[in-house]
């Protein structure tokens, strides 16, 4: 299989060449909004703008729990009870009732902030959605691609992917330069509350997946949460708190799934045996070496131009 070289990996996940020694977070926890109206029903879309679609008692009810188990994942795993939190929440309503059931589970010596950050709003679908209409609109992007297509007066997830690509920059550049204002002596845990798609292109980003591999991945379920960990050797897997059959239930391939699990146990300045997309899935049947067959071509290829 393909290798991929360290610096090619570090280059979306801000700790590469770039980071100027502030402290790593130990956790980026992405945490998608509770049930809303518009899970329940579909209808009211037609009426209601997306961003002021509040969340049921059950969506209420979700990031509540949803609180209280990251939190336990926080404090577990900070047997001395050194941590912090800091959160991003998109501005949409449904995203800001979610942190506040969430922040419940807090107290306020634990919150170090919160910042409302718009680039990771939910995709745009246009502006009032009528249901019929969405139907079709819908079956065209299956047939498409979920990737690529865009919605009439809206977004493709490619457009999403560009600006949570811009904000993931500016999260590192926070934590470059202590904008946070966190503690180095305490575990920094950032929790991003945002919405499926918008979650799904910020893995994608970090994890330096494909656009194939994006296609395959599964929506999160309301309040449902993927905590990316620090492994032991400075990697950032999902592997370190989620398990195999989670990673393959999310729509992980088997390569990714292992790829997550050498990230929870490898050193930096390893390189990645797994990672095969990054290698295999652009070139077919490449020599391992430069042998007379090859330098032949070479000079064939080089004679015929």
């Amino acid at each position: 299989m393909g290798r991929c070289s360290k610096r090619e990996k570090r280059e979306g996940e801000g700790e590469g060449e770039g980071h100027r020694g502030g402290v790593l977070p130990k956790r980026i926890i992405l945490v998608r909004h509770g049930e809303s109206e518009g899970n329940l029903d579909p209808a009211a879309y037609d009426t209601t703008p997306d961003p002021k679609i509040q969340l049921t008692e059950q969506g209420l009810a979700q990031a509540r729990a949803a609180g209280a188990r990251i939190r336990h994942v926080i404090g577990s795993e900070s047997p001395n009870g050194n941590w912090r939190v800091y959160f991003y929440v998109s501005p949409y309503a449904r995203t800001r009732s979610t942190l506040r059931e969430i922040g419940r589970a807090f107290s306020k010596k634990r919150v170090i902030g919160v910042r409302e950050e718009c680039r990771i709003r939910e995709q745009d679908f246009g502006n009032f959605q009528a249901q019929d209409r969405m139907n079709v609109i819908k079956e065209t992007r299956h047939r498409f691609g979920r990737f690529f297509y865009r919605f009439p007066e809206g977004e493709s997830a490619a457009d999403v992917f560009d600006r949570v690509s811009s904000f993931l920059e500016s999260l590192w550049r926070d934590v470059d330069m202590n904008r946070l204002h966190h503690d180095p002596s305490d575990d920094l845990n950032l929790i991003i509350v945002s919405h499926g798609l918008a979650s799904r292109v910020f893995l994608m980003k970090w994890f330096k997946w494909t656009v194939e591999q994006f296609e395959l991945l599964n929506n999160f379920g309301n309040c449902e949460f993927r905590v990316i960990q620090l492994g032991s050797g400075g990697e950032y897997s999902l592997a370190v708190h989620h398990n195999d059959d989670e990673l393959l239930e999310w729509g992980l391939s088997p390569d990714m799934v292992a790829d997550q699990k050498w990230r929870a146990l490898s050193n930096k300045g390893d390189t990645n045996g797994p990672c095969s997309w990054y290698f295999d899935s652009f070139f077919d049947n490449l020599p391992d070496s430069d042998d007379e067959n090859v330098d032949k071509l070479d000079e064939t290829n080089c004679v015929s131009s």
